[in-house]
């Protein structure tokens, strides 16, 4: 049974992390499970506005490349954690508000509680935040204190799975293989010890890198960055090297110049107001509802595939899961084209906001 206290914002994650290693029994690995599914989902709302708001018409487009990259990573470190929490007999929650992570706030579980994750267009400010999500507990460009990392979180799960491998089942596996996006992309049976390390290892490693490059071990093209320094490359505005003198990577190498996006407002608490002197007109508020209907659409296609009993059905509900993604976009863009009356040239912007059917 998975905890009730999962259904609110909490610290879940930390206090998951304080248990002594004899208490994580298959609750405790249930439970986190359904938390790593969570902190996966929280990452791809800003990402895909920052992504969707980049002007494809003007520029190099290697960081709209880049950031698109990110996003197909973080789509299949999703699918690899709902086969993490299926595995071990648990099925994961996605299609409900109250798990659903609420813009601007705080990742799920207490996860870097230093930090407010927020919905709007590229900006070195949404660049920085992005950065702060993926950030390792020790980076190779920078010191920082000590928190609780999405990194550090998985290491805890995966030191539960060898403790024991008893509990991994192999039940209501899925399978979708990407090989267009790298190896590191495909989603794959987590039936063995083997097979669970190495998807942990995809899903920290792509987003941090390792302690002795900032490199994406599992790239889909060579050279790419691992999450957080791919990130921090885009705010500074350099690609990284390493310093022949010193050792150390710095940001010292080619110019990655900032695209020009669309100027979508940083979405307010509680999303944009319905009424009242500041709502927006009644086409505005009808795309909105538009774009949180496509989300909450596909919140609940994506829990379709892991609660299949028939392999093949799963498949099916996983392939259209997935076409379902492609109904975001739309209605995303064309709120970013909906100007906010007084507000300077900001626009509107997806709130990612889940509405029951």
């Amino acid at each position: 049974m998975v905890n009730a206290l999962l259904y609110a914002p909490n610290n879940r994650i930390v206090e998951l992390m304080e248990q002594p290693a004899q208490l994580r029994d298959a609750d405790w690995m249930q439970e986190a499970a359904q938390q790593a599914v969570l902190l996966e989902l929280a990452t791809l709302p800003p990402y895909l506005c920052g992504l969707w708001s980049i002007d494809t018409s003007t520029g190099d487009g290697s960081v709209f490349d880049t950031l698109r990259e990110i996003v197909f990573d973080e789509m299949s470190h999703l699918g690899l954690a709902c086969n993490l929490l299926t595995t071990i007999g648990g099925t994961p929650v996605l299609a409900d508000e109250t798990v659903v992570p609420r813009y601007p706030g705080p990742l799920p579980g207490g996860v870097r509680p230093e930090l407010s994750v927020f919905l709007g267009g590229l900006t070195k400010d949404a660049v920085d935040m992005y950065s702060r999500i993926e950030e390792p507990d020790h980076p190779l460009v920078r010191a920082v204190a000590e928190h609780t990392s999405i990194g550090a979180f998985y290491t805890a799960l995966l030191d539960a799975f060898r403790a024991h491998p008893e509990r991994i089942t192999g039940t209501r596996q899925l399978t979708m293989l990407m090989p267009q996006h790298g190896e590191g992309n495909d989603v794959v049976p987590l039936d063995t010890l083997a097979a669970v390390e190495s998807a942990i290892d995809v899903i920290k490693e792509q987003g941090e890198g390792t302690s002795a490059s900032p490199d994406n071990p599992h790239p889909g093209e060579a050279g790419e960055r691992a999450h957080y320094y791919a990130f921090r490359e885009i705010f500074h505005e350099r690609k990284l090297q390493k310093n022949p003198d010193t050792g150390k990577f710095e940001f010292t190498g080619a110019p990655i110049p900032m695209p020009d996006a669309k100027r979508m407002a940083v979405v307010p608490e509680g999303g944009w107001p319905r009424t009242g002197p500041s709502a927006p007109d009644a086409e505005t508020i009808q795309t909105l509802d538009e774009s949180n209907q496509a989300f909450s659409d596909l919140l609940r296609a994506l829990e379709k595939p892991w609660r299949a009993g028939d392999a093949s059905q799963a498949e099916e509900l996983l392939s259209a899961a997935v076409g379902q993604m492609f109904f975001l976009q739309d209605p995303a863009q064309r709120l970013m084209d909906r100007p906010i009356p007084g507000a300077g040239g900001k626009t509107y912007g997806p709130e990612f906001r889940y509405v029951a059917p």
